[in-house]
């Protein structure tokens, strides 16, 4: 065989294996998945992300943190009670208590506190406005729903407030005093009014409400004010003081039932006549040393229920953090008046011993 028919065989030897490798590596091409496809599949794993969903555990605890503006007060000390014993209807909740004991800087330090610990919900119950509202906004912009109580913040930057209406109660209060004084001929019929903490909210609606209800009767006349810090212990000098500059009183009007039994030790220990003044109080708390006991004993002459909202916190926190609800912004509470002729049905209607 020649060299020229040696390289054609090895030529068209080489050129068929090459062939018969190329055909053995191939692989077949895929057909373009249609849409129908790709929409089965797309269903499959959102059902798979839903079942998966499905099966994570609810939560099944929740921490709410209370931050008290000061248990100084009787009344606060109620509130607290009743968000206790309230929350202790419901195993799932916890509730840790914060007491800023009238310091605004402890208490936004408290409410930064319990947001470091990560507190599910906040309740608050300021005790001023203005330095408590950028804490309260913070909580809020945070994913914290925030009941506040009582007193209120500046702005709207909290989920809901709870309380009844001071500047009503404190109306209500004034036109009782303008006519007491009418009934009796005074004329003037001086007021002295004792206040509470001053740049707390209620302190403001008291004022301004009782100013509203004594314009009926132009012989009534404020003849002086302070405050006292809705504190009993700080009234009782601050009214003894009122009294010794001002002997010649009618009526005293006081922002809470505390300081209005310190003003009623205070006249007595003055030499005056009590069964000539007339006396009135908000709170109306139906325990052995509150306000409604005290109308029923003929010490106070008249005194508003101020609800506390404890219990109504607690409803709205289940309803916030197990539903999911979305509550209104204001939840205004019912008042009452309490005077001698109803004091002892009402001390009863709320269960008073």
């Amino acid at each position: 065989m020649t060299n020229i028919k040696k390289f054609s065989v090895i030529f068209v030897g080489l050129l068929v294996l090459s062939l018969i490798f190329t055909a053995c590596g191939q692989q077949p091409t895929p057909a373009p998945a249609s849409s129908d496809s790709s929409e089965e599949a797309a269903e499959a794993d959102t059902g798979a992300a839903a079942e998966t969903e499905a099966e994570a555990p609810a939560q099944d605890k929740f921490l709410i943190g209370m931050s008290q503006a000061n248990k100084g007060e009787p009344w606060r000390q109620a509130m607290n009670d009743q968000i206790a014993a309230a929350a202790a209807e419901h195993p799932e909740l916890e509730v840790v208590f914060a007491d800023a004991a009238q310091d605004n800087a402890k208490q936004v330090a408290d409410v930064e506190n319990f947001i470091q610990q990560g507190i599910d919900l906040l309740i608050i119950s300021p005790n001023e406005a203005a330095p408590l509202t950028d804490v309260v906004a913070k909580a809020y912009d945070g994913g914290i729903p925030v009941i506040v109580l009582d007193r209120k913040v500046n702005g709207d930057k909290y989920t809901m407030w709870i309380g009844a209406d001071n500047q009503l109660i404190g109306r209500t209060a004034g036109e009782r005093v303008a006519a007491w004084c009418k009934e009796q001929g005074h004329s003037p019929c001086n007021v002295i009014e004792i206040r509470g903490l001053e740049g707390s909210t209620p302190a403001k609606e008291r004022g301004d409400g009782f100013r509203e209800g004594i314009a009926s009767n132009p012989d009534v006349t404020i003849i002086a004010s302070q405050n006292a810090d809705w504190l009993r212990e700080k009234a009782i000098p601050v009214s003894q003081a009122m009294f010794q500059a001002n002997p010649d009183v009618h009526v005293v009007y006081t922002h809470n039932d505390p300081m209005t039994e310190a003003a009623i030790i205070s006249a007595e220990a003055a030499g005056l006549n009590l069964d000539d003044m007339f006396f009135v109080g908000i709170d109306a708390l139906p325990t052995p040393d509150g306000g409604i006991r005290s109308v029923i004993d003929g010490r106070i002459d008249a005194t508003y229920v101020y609800p506390t909202g404890g219990a109504e916190a607690i409803d709205y926190a289940i309803q916030i953090l197990e539903d999911g609800a979305t509550p209104d912004k204001e939840v205004i509470l019912d008042t009452q008046e309490v005077t001698s002729d109803n004091a002892k049905e009402i001390y009863a209607q709320f269960g008073g011993q």
